[in-house]
C-alpha cells in the first residue's frame, strides 16, 4: 500500500494527479498491448505491437519518475516510480476506462490503439506548446513515438474495415463496443483544466476529424450515439482493472522492495 501521507498529498495536488493520469493511461495500455506478445496474427505485427507496448511503458516510466520527483521534493518523503505503479490500488488509478478494457480480437485491439493514440497525438502536440520543463521534454520525446503508433493502427483499421466480409464485421463490432468509452478522453476533468482546459475544444475537434477520415477510408460508418461512459479519471473503474492490477502488481506486493 502507498503511504497514507503520499496518498493524501496526491489528492490535494492537481499537477501530480495530471501526471499520474497521463502515466496511468500509458502504463495500462502498454500492459494490454504486451498481452499480445507471442499471440499476434503474424510475426512482424506481433513484434510491432510489442514495440509499441515498450514505447508506452517508457512514456509511463518518464511520467512516474517526474511525479515521484515532485512528490519527494514537495513532501520530503522519498517516492519512486515503482511505488506509484505497483502500490496504488484500483481507486487511485486515473487512466481512462478505454485503456483497461480487455483486448478482444485483433481488430478491437488495433481500433483501441487508434482511438487512444490519435487523442494522445493531439494532446501531446498541445503539451509541447503549453507545458514547460520536464513535462515538455516528455511530450517532445513521446510525440515521435505516438506518431508511429497512430500511423500503424490507422493502417490496420483501414485494412480490416475495407477487407473481407468477416474483418469488416469484426471492426463494426469493435467500433460499437469501444465508441461509448471515447468521450471520457475528450472532456477534461478538474486536474486537467489548468493545463489543457483552454485547448480541449481544439483537441476534440482535431481528434474527431482524424477519426472520421480514417473510418471513412476503412468503409466504416461513424457512430452517432453520444452517450458516453466515464469515471476512470476519477478512480471509478470497470472490474477489468482490478484483475489487470492483480496480475501486474503481484510480485512487488508479494515481495516488497524486490529489485532485479
Amino acid at each position: 500500500m502507498l503511504q497514507q501521507s503520499i496518498k493524501s498529498f496526491i489528492q490535494q495536488d492537481q499537477q501530480i494527479q495530471y501526471l499520474l493520469h497521463l502515466a496511468d493511461n500509458a502504463l495500462i495500455l502498454s500492459h494490454r498491448n504486451s498481452q499480445w506478445c507471442g499471440h499476434g496474427p503474424i510475426l512482424e505485427q506481433d513484434i510491432a505491437l510489442t514495440n509499441i507496448a515498450l514505447d508506452q511503458l517508457g512514456q509511463a516510466r518518464n511520467l512516474y519518475q517526474y511525479a515521484a520527483l515532485l512528490i519527494t521534493e514537495k513532501t520530503g518523503i522519498s517516492t519512486t516510480e515503482d511505488q506509484l505503479a505497483y502500490l496504488r490500488d484500483v481507486g487511485e488509478f486515473k487512466n481512462c476506462l478505454l485503456a483497461e478494457l480487455p483486448n478482444g480480437d485483433w481488430g478491437q485491439t488495433v481500433l483501441r490503439n487508434f482511438l487512444m493514440g490519435s487523442y494522445q497525438f493531439f494532446l501531446y502536440q498541445e503539451l509541447q506548446q503549453l507545458a514547460s520543463g520536464q513535462l515538455k521534454a516528455i511530450a517532445d520525446k513521446s510525440i515521435k513515438e505516438i506518431t508511429y503508433h497512430v500511423r500503424w493502427s490507422a493502417d490496420w483499421v483501414v485494412r480490416l474495415g475495407d477487407g473481407t466480409t468477416e474483418s469488416h464485421a469484426r471492426m463494426v463490432q469493435a467500433l460499437e463496443l469501444l465508441w461509448s468509452y471515447t468521450g471520457e478522453m475528450l472532456e477534461p476533468c478538474d486536474y486537467e483544466q489548468g493545463l489543457i482546459g483552454t485547448q480541449s475544444s481544439y483537441i476534440k475537434a482535431a481528434w474527431e476529424a482524424k477519426i472520421a477520415a480514417v473510418l471513412a477510408e476503412g468503409n466504416l460508418v461513424h457512430p452517432t450515439n453520444d452517450w458516453m461512459q466515464s469515471g476512470g479519471k476519477k478512480g471509478l473503474h470497470t472490474e477489468h482493472l482490478g484483475y489487470l492490477l492483480a496480475e501486474m502488481q503481484f510480485l512487488q506486493r508479494a515481495y516488497p522492495g524486490l529489485e532485479w
